[in-house]
């Protein structure tokens, strides 16, 4: 009997097959739908962003079958023009990173590729997926110098990811990384930072609320607004009511 060659294991993991999956899942209205909730119109945020149409959890089912898919071939969706491909580049290299088989050297190298490529990671939910899955537990217990760098950068990404990686420190119980680079987030032009510093504030009066407040009796008459609320949100009503009362006498 003649033997069968043996399957080729790599081929399922290379970016050209995950990007035939990702096309084959593809929905021209979801795309259409995509496009104007993602705000890619001219002078918007995610301006000139495209879209295939598939939607988050058919991505993630295809990062699960992927999961084994090497660095090189995740920074090639990485670079894709496709959102959903970048998306799920980033699932990917987050469940790598995350898993307890990767090596130190593994995750230092993706973590070096994703900070190579933020400017990639360039819209609100890639960075929030992805920035404390990867810079955040990569920084644990080590220099975070890099943050201050990305809070102050012009591109609107980096910053966002500069204060949502903070959220692995908050989940580890640190919230004084958050509340620093809050302070240089106060005088952000842009509503997406606004959102986020704001819910990193809510996250990390979670985990220590007295320290949380004193930073809002700082800062609640300089804080934007959405920033503001963000951060109350869980609070009792009656305290909610309060800090926007000092909101409003800014």
């Amino acid at each position: 009997m003649t033997r069968r060659a043996p399957l080729e294991l790599t081929a399922p993991l290379a970016a050209r097959d995950a990007q035939c999956r990702m096309r084959a899942l593809a929905n021209p209205a979801d795309a259409i739908f995509l496009q104007r909730f993602f705000r890619t119109a001219p002078g918007e945020y995610g301006a000139g962003d495209r879209f295939l149409g598939v939607r988050v959890p058919a991505v993630r089912r295809v990062a699960r079958d992927l999961r084994a898919m090497p660095l090189r071939e995740c920074l090639v969706l990485l670079r894709s023009p496709m959102h959903e491909e970048r998306l799920l580049a980033l699932a990917i290299l987050s469940d790598t990173y995350a898993r307890p088989s990767t090596s130190q050297t593994g995750r230092a190298a993706i973590y070096r590729a994703y900070l190579a490529n933020a400017r990639r990671v360039n819209n609100w939910d890639l960075v929030d997926l992805s920035a404390h899955k990867i810079v955040g537990a990569h920084l644990l217990g080590r220099n975070r110098a890099v943050l201050d760098r990305l809070a102050t950068s012009t591109d609107l990404w980096e910053r966002r990811i500069a204060i949502v990686a903070t959220h692995a420190f908050i989940r580890a119980g640190d919230v004084s990384t958050t509340l620093r680079l809050a302070r240089t987030l106060l005088r952000d032009p842009h509503d997406l930072i606004h959102k986020a510093t704001g819910w990193m504030l809510r996250e990390a009066a979670k985990r220590d609320g007295a320290t949380v407040r004193v930073f809002l009796d700082r800062h609640a008459d300089e804080m934007p607004r959405t920033m503001l609320r963000y951060a109350i949100e869980r609070f009792s009503a009656a305290e909610r009511t309060r800090w926007m009362a000092r909101g409003k006498r800014k």
